[in-house]
């Protein structure tokens, strides 16, 4: 999973990436893209590990990519090469400034700069939409894909992400080397200063938010880096004498997975126990083709346990003995804590 954090100058995103990956990114306007990466927690896999007792354990990752902004520019919007390394992006984490920063001229205004920041992708979008409707008509398309970004282009003049969208109402599959902004999944965090650290999003920040059919948090990146920097058995108790019951990677991981409607199927053994990203839907071939594309091309059948019905009996045998053992075909819709075992000829 990639997920681009961006934000214009002085938002405190690189403080947010260092906190996130324990990275030490030198923080200043501009720079280049750094990339960084995360285990996301998981007691599944923490339990599955203890009972196979595997050489390797392996957690599902986030990527995090620090995305540079306009060059020394306050609230100048994004560079044309920022725009582009965000489309490569499968969601965004847009970073918004609610803190004092003497080296700004401009006060704490997250509203505007979370509008300032969607009109920017509103006009990128719609530039891509009505060069792709002009060319579609000289190439003389197919209709139904020209009223679909027909479609999109009135409701891009409406001011409205395309994400608002749902899938009944836009077919994506053609849209997928467009890179369209406002269709990415979207978590706005709003980096406050260390004082209002466990105070919610303000109402008005977080409807707009919700308008915009994108998902919020609060956070302060500065309180975020000394936990961080802490040993894992001292962050509990330093985020308790805050009023707050977990980190802000804990709820971004939550928040993340929420939006891109991401679940996680395992793999055991005594090799490696190993947990799987998926998008929620995705069937039994296609989820075997996350592991290898061999698996997938020559899938045969899924052997299935739930994750809950694998820990009630202990072992793969006495699941099998007591009829609860799932032997699916590739149509098979993979849930939350399968463990899966493919059976498959190449």
């Amino acid at each position: 999973m990639k997920i681009g954090l961006v934000g214009f100058a002085g938002s405190g995103k690189t403080t947010v990436f260092n906190a996130m990956t324990g990275l030490e990114v030198p923080v200043g306007f501009g720079g280049e893209l750094h990339l960084g990466s995360v285990r996301v927690p998981d007691t599944r896999i923490d339990r599955l590990s203890e009972m196979f007792k595997p050489k390797k354990t392996t957690y599902a990752e986030i990527t995090f990519a620090d995305i540079p902004g306009e060059h020394g520019a306050e609230n100048k919007g994004l560079s044309r090469r920022a725009l582009q390394t965000i489309r490569d992006q499968e969601g965004l984490c847009l970073v918004l400034r609610d803190f004092d920063n003497p080296a700004l001229e401009s006060k704490a205004d997250p509203l505007r700069d979370l509008e300032a920041f969607h009109a920017e992708c509103i006009l990128a979008d719609l530039e891509i939409v009505e060069r792709s409707i002009d060319r579609g008509k000289k190439t003389k398309a197919p209709p139904l894909e020209i009223a679909s970004f027909e479609k999109m282009k009135h409701h891009l003049e409406s001011e409205k992400p395309l994400r608002a969208l749902t899938a009944h109402e836009l077919n994506r599959e053609h849209l997928k080397g467009f890179g369209l902004l406002t269709d990415r999944p979207l978590l706005v965090a709003l980096n406050v200063a260390e004082g209002n650290a466990s105070k919610p999003m303000p109402d008005a920040l977080a409807r707009r938010v919700a308008a915009l059919n994108a998902a919020g948090l609060a956070l302060s990146a500065s309180v975020e880096s000394e936990i961080a920097a802490l040993a894992p058995e001292d962050q509990q108790a330093f985020l308790a004498d805050l009023g707050l019951r977990e980190s802000a990677l804990a709820r971004f991981i939550r928040a993340a997975y929420g939006l891109l409607d991401l679940i996680s199927f395992f793999t055991v053994g005594p090799d490696e126990v190993r947990a799987w990203t998926i998008h929620r839907g995705m069937n039994a071939r296609q989820s075997a083709g996350r592991i290898h594309t061999d698996l997938e091309r020559g899938f045969i059948r899924a052997e299935v346990i739930p994750y809950e019905v694998f820990i009630k009996y202990g072992s793969e045998h006495a699941v099998r003995e007591s009829g609860h053992f799932q032997l699916e075909g590739k149509d098979y819709i993979v849930n939350d804590g399968d463990i899966l075992n493919i059976r498959f000829n190449v």
